[in-house]
């Protein structure tokens, strides 16, 4: 299907999908290179050892898949892959039978025997990849850690280091037209990071930003990329193929209303609160901190407009193509 490919051409430019030749670094597996970077285990005494995330497009096409079934329910998967020196490089994933609410995931005891079982047919087969983390999906309100996500990401640390957390917003992916996702490592309890601001800014929606703002500085952000293998360009186009017709089956402009109308509510509950705020301010420095505010709100309602008439010409286009074929644009 030449459509569905030039899609998929799109969604790797997009998202800056490398393809990396097989005998690429990062498709080896040195067991005793592992052993010692396990065994001198660097991140234990460098909290922010880890600084690179690489995904492959499958894995990243599968997260994206998962979420989007769960719609404005969280779902949560885990991540299989290896470690390279500073690296953590994610292979694949595979997604958990878990109970889901629109706020938070609860692995129960099927998840982890389900989890087990995985495990141990992966091994039976000559996998040589291990767990290296989990993913959870936040529809619709960006790639951060939660106060619970926090948690469950410490422990993980604790017990099963190395690990990483992704976080994927699979509304955000199909409005903006680019991938939404985030990948994260808990600090240590105790440890005080650097004041520096976050890496890259996101909107967050009114009713998440306390939530966000306690425990912002407990976790840092890995760099994330994407890579692929001309050895996996055949299951990379039937994964690509579901996720594509999913995708044009359905209109944004109705299948992400309730995003876009929530998004507008709480752009206008912020300027409200930004206007309040400019009334009372009183020095200097609370004055520029009230401009910031108000430079980030307009940012936000220009990526939503940009959201909005993508969405927009995305209707048009599949009208011409499936309703009118013979007319002109």
């Amino acid at each position: 299907m030449a459509d569905s490919e030039a899609a998929l051409k799109r969604f790797l430019l997009s998202n800056e999908v490398k393809e990396l030749a097989p005998s690429d670094e990062i498709f080896r597996v040195n067991a005793e290179e592992h052993r010692k970077l396990v065994q001198g285990a660097p991140w234990s005494r460098d909290p922010t050892y880890f600084k690179y995330a690489r995904i492959s497009a499958t894995a990243l096409i599968k997260m994206l898949m998962h979420a989007k079934s769960g719609a404005k329910h969280e779902i949560m998967g885990i991540i299989r892959g290896r470690i390279l020196p500073n690296t953590m490089v994610v292979t694949d994933s595979f997604a958990l039978p878990v109970e889901g609410t629109e706020t938070r995931v609860n692995a129960q005891a099927q998840a982890n025997e389900y989890m087990c079982t995985y495990h141990e047919d992966s091994r039976r087969v000559g996998r040589q990849d291990n767990v290296i983390g989990w993913y959870h999906s936040h529809p619709g309100y960006g790639c951060w850690l939660s106060g619970i996500d926090v948690t469950t990401q410490t422990t993980h640390q604790q017990y099963e280091d190395p690990y990483l957390a992704v976080v994927v917003d699979h509304v955000r992916t199909i409005s903006a037209g680019r991938v939404e996702l985030g990948a994260f490592r808990t600090y240590p309890q105790g440890y005080k990071p650097a004041d520096e601001p976050p890496s890259q800014y996101q909107p967050i929606p009114l009713n998440k930003i306390e939530d966000f703002g306690v425990h912002c500085r407990q976790y840092y952000a890995l760099e994330v990329s994407y890579f692929r293998s001309s050895l996996d360009s055949h299951l990379l186009n039937r994964l690509w193929s579901r996720y594509w017709v999913s995708t044009l089956s359905s209109n944004t402009l109705f299948s992400q209303s309730d995003y876009l109308l929530s998004q507008s509510r709480d752009l206008a509950d912020k300027l409200e609160q930004a206007e309040a705020g400019m009334g009372r301010q009183s020095a200097l420095m609370d004055a520029l901190d009230s401009d910031d505010r108000v430079a980030k709100l307009a940012r936000d309602t220009g990526r939503l407009v940009t959201e909005e008439l993508s969405a927009l010409s995305g209707l048009l286009i599949k009208d011409l193509l499936f309703n009118r074929p013979g007319a002109k644009p």
